[in-house]
């Protein structure tokens, strides 16, 4: 069997570096895990390593799985494939009698119960959007092995934005390890950290590993964090039979801890090492390629997968109009035989999904959202529904006001962003709810309550397969015949607390790992308004401008009052029939900005009425057709 007959030239030059260390440096879908499980069939056909003394490092059990099953096909069985987490508990387990006569510590897979017993000691408050901020805190540091009285300057010295004083963290961090060592219990960070100490400090448990393990693998090495080093380090030895796999571009978790330079320096630590770079892309298209290309300068990707569309950069008055063309074309696709499955809509935060989850709903389309909960069930947007209706069942009701200003209260929305990336996430998620309530602001308190409780029960509708939504972090890895870039606007994309040349490149990366996930289709889109008709004051991405994108800029909006359209007068006229028929205000049916905006928009069908802000599920079903007649008349 000729394992390498398949393979590229530069695949298969990396393939035949059977010995020593190898850096594969490998473009966004040019095969790298190709390349290195043939390179591991080759070891094992060519004599060279039994399949028992390799150990495969991937960071998702997906990985994993795929790398087990691609070396099967290769006639390849006994390869230990894992996740650093997982090879470090199988070794713990199996050594821990020799480290310890006690019992075998637990393994949390959550840090948030000790983080809140921590805060109950300090008697300090931690809210759940704090909570999980001091988690990604205290995971942060444990990654780059901080000691837990090094925080605070640790912290300054790298620039974090921690949710409450470095002080106050660094006493919740020592807290915390102390509350898991009273109830004998390990995080995932911990895990490693207990690994490698015992290799680093017993000589039988050393000597023992590296007589199993003598030949390594490492994939998405760019992701590697100090501690999963010191953890590779301690498995190594002194040997060099090393080989990693990875691409400095798709660098995006550098707040976690992980640094690129472990890849893009391995040449100086290992002198004499076969670097071998893949650059041919069998993913996406040409164009879709080259598009790419235009990000990363000094890079380039050479096209296999033929020619394709044009990518598509569209700008947009506000974020619904923004949703509603990105369904027209999710529409069109599906028409012409795309799957819903292999089409995705990435955004940059989750907070974003909302008005897509919406859109999508109201049109009929099933959905998926990934690396996160649906909007609605989200803990801070289920606590500000509670407050909403709570607040219509008060003894003491609110004082009249519109709507937007009455949620804003009732939620109790700073007017600015909180420090934290999940605060600020949080905080994003209840603004988008003040942003449903401008959209609807003649709407009362109760009609509003109802307009969100018919749009959660659209969004949890059962779904067999969907059009995926997912922020660019979880994308990674994937890869759609279709994708849909959104909310590529300055504050968003790069994001607002993204300040240092560092993190406006991280940020610059995360699009390019977005354009690298399309196979044909992709679509680039941004809006000048949050809200309908609200002020456009956003301006495009920079990076669009960088990679020299031009956009037709959003029309100008036409006067909030269109009295003389025929269209609105005949809307006002059923409007007023309907409303003495269902016995209601003529408000309850639409106000008159909802009108204005569907005589304004023309819609054909349902999926495209939905679109129209304040045209919710519920009203949708009573209405639609009435309103689609008058329209088309």
């Amino acid at each position: 069997m000729d394992v390498l007959a398949a393979l590229d030239p530069e695949q298969r030059q990396a393939a035949e570096a059977l010995t020593g260390p190898v850096c594969i440096l490998a473009g966004a879908g040019t095969g790298k895990t190709r390349a290195i499980t043939h390179r591991i069939a080759a070891m094992v056909h060519g004599g060279i390593a039994p399949p028992g003394q390799i150990l495969a490092v991937t960071f998702t059990t997906r990985a994993a799985g795929e790398m087990r099953g691609r070396l099967r096909g290769l006639g390849v069985e006994r390869v230990q494939a894992r996740t650093f987490h997982s090879a470090a508990l199988r070794q713990l387990r199996y050594f821990w009698p020799r480290l310890s006569n006690g019992p075998q510590p637990t393994i949390v897979e959550s840090k948030l119960p000790s983080i809140r017993a921590a805060g109950a000691r300090l008697r300090v408050h931690l809210d759940p959007a704090t909570q999980r901020d001091v988690a990604s805190e205290i995971e942060w540091a444990k990654a780059a092995q901080v000691p837990t009285d090094g925080y605070a300057a640790a912290a300054a010295t790298a620039g974090r934005e921690p949710p409450l004083d470095a002080a106050t963290v660094q006493k919740l961090f020592a807290a915390y390890d102390e509350v898991n060592e009273e109830r004998n219990q390990y995080d995932f960070e911990d895990l490693l950290v207990m690994a490698a100490y015992a290799i680093e400090q017993h000589r039988d448990i050393a000597a023992q590993v590296r007589e199993q393990y003598r030949h390594f693998v490492v994939d998405e090495y760019q992701d590697v964090n100090p501690l999963q080093q010191r953890l590779l380090d301690a498995w190594l030895g002194d040997r060099d039979s090393l080989c990693v796999v990875g691409d400095p571009n798709q660098t995006i978790y550098s707040f976690t801890g992980a640094s690129a330079s472990y890849l893009t320096e391995f040449p100086r630590r290992w002198p004499g090492a076969t670097v071998v770079r893949l650059v041919r892309d069998y993913r996406s298209t040409a164009q879709v390629v080259e598009f790419a290309n235009r990000l990363t300068p000094g890079t380039t990707l050479l096209a296999q997968a033929g020619d394709g569309p044009a990518p598509t950069t569209t700008a947009h008055d506000d974020e619904p109009a923004e949703a509603a063309g990105v369904v027209a074309r999710i529409k069109t696709l599906q028409r012409e035989g795309v799957p819903l499955r292999e089409m995705a809509v990435l955004y940059r935060v989750n907070a974003q999904s909302e008005v897509y989850e919406a859109a999508l709903a109201a049109a009929g389309i099933p959905y998926l959202v990934r690396g996160g909960a649906r909007f609605f069930d989200r803990p801070e947007v289920r606590e500000g529904v509670v407050r909403l209706r709570g607040a219509l069942h008060a003894a003491n009701p609110p004082e009249p006001q519109p709507l937007p200003q009455l949620v804003t209260e009732l939620l109790n929305l700073a007017p600015e962003p909180p420090s934290g990336q999940v605060a600020r996430e949080a905080w994003e998620s209840l603004r988008a709810l003040v942003g449903l309530a401008e959209e609807m602001p003649d709407a009362s308190l109760a009609e509003f309550v109802d307009e969100l409780a018919a749009r959660a029960e659209a969004q949890h509708a059962p779904l067999v397969e969907g059009v995926t939504l997912a922020s660019l972090h979880a994308a990674k890895g994937l890869e759609w015949d279709a994708v849909f870039l959104v909310g590529l606007v300055d504050g968003t994309l790069p994001i607002t607390h993204a300040s240092t040349p560092a993190q406006i490149d991280e940020e610059r990366r995360l699009l390019y790992v977005g354009i690298t996930r399309a196979r044909r289709h992709l679509a680039l889109s941004w809006a000048a308004a949050r809200a309908a008709g609200g002020r456009r004051s956003r301006k495009p991405s920079r990076f669009l401008e960088q990679m020299r994108v031009t956009t037709a800029a959003p029309k100008p909006l036409r006067p909030k009052r269109l009295s003389d359209d025929p269209v609105v007068q005949a809307l006002r006229e059923w409007r007023l029939e309907r409303s003495r028929d269902d016995g209601v205000p003529a408000y309850v049916v639409f106000d008159n900005k909802t009108l204005e905006a569907i005589a304004e928009r023309r819609p054909a069908d349902r999926g495209e009425l939905a679109s129209v802000p304040g045209v919710g599920p519920a009203k949708l079903e009573r209405y639609a057709d009435d309103v689609l007649r008058i329209v088309r008349r």
